[in-house]
């Protein structure tokens, strides 16, 4: 079972590898996540960690709930903006207040991103499911519609699942199989090669690779 760790996307950006070939890359900025809580089988009924991810600014400490105050204040860490649970198989080797930066991904070559890509409200077929549409001529009455949703008497309506126009993007979206490029611990960076779901500064959940095979 992978961790999964919370992290910012800050952008995208370009490097050269050994061979001077070009390779496009996302900057994902990654602060040690802390432990804040350990849950086990026999109080909850499942293995799991809490993970606390980005400090709390100072000036934003005021905002937080008063149930949250007395859980970080039980665990002895500094507030965190996100909490993220990840199932575990061995509780022993984790410790309430432990912190795990990106080293934790150096055993690894690719890990998964999964973040909510952008959204951009409501869109039609051609946007949204990629229909080619129809002629582009001043004579002809069908350009960018769906065409066609119905049937005949029988059944008589349009079946679930049908690529009709609607809402576009906001969906949580996981990116496989990023190859990692370089690995900053002191800087708390991580890029990978290509995109990654989500607008710049949003948040994304990184963990290594549940297709491929690890060292």
């Amino acid at each position: 079972m992978s961790l999964n760790l919370l992290g910012k996307k800050k952008g995208m950006t370009r490097v050269f590898d050994e061979n001077g070939n070009l390779i496009v890359c996302t900057v994902i900025e990654a602060e040690p996540n802390v432990v804040v809580q350990l849950k086990n089988q026999e109080k909850d009924g499942y293995q799991a960690i809490q993970l606390g991810g980005i400090k709390v600014p100072d000036s934003k400490k005021k905002n937080i709930t008063k149930p949250l105050v007395g859980h970080f204040a039980k665990a002895k860490v500094e507030p965190r903006r996100h909490l993220l649970e990840s199932h575990v198989e061995n509780l022993e080797e984790f410790e309430v207040g432990k912190e795990i930066g990106l080293e934790y991904f150096s055993d690894t070559e690719f890990v998964d991103v999964i973040g909510t890509s952008k959204g951009k409200g409501f869109q039609g077929v051609i946007k949204r499911h990629g229909f080619a549409g129809g002629p582009a001529a001043h004579g002809s009455g069908f350009h960018r519609t769906a065409g066609s949703t119905g049937m005949r008497s029988t059944p008589g309506r349009c079946l679930p699942g049908r690529r009709m126009a609607g809402h576009m993007g906001s969906k949580r979206v996981a990116s496989m199989n990023l190859k990692i490029v370089k690995i900053d611990a002191e800087k708390h960076v991580l890029l990978v090669k290509g995109a990654v779901p989500g607008s710049r500064n949003s948040l994304v959940y990184i963990r290594k690779s549940i297709k491929k095979k690890h060292k």
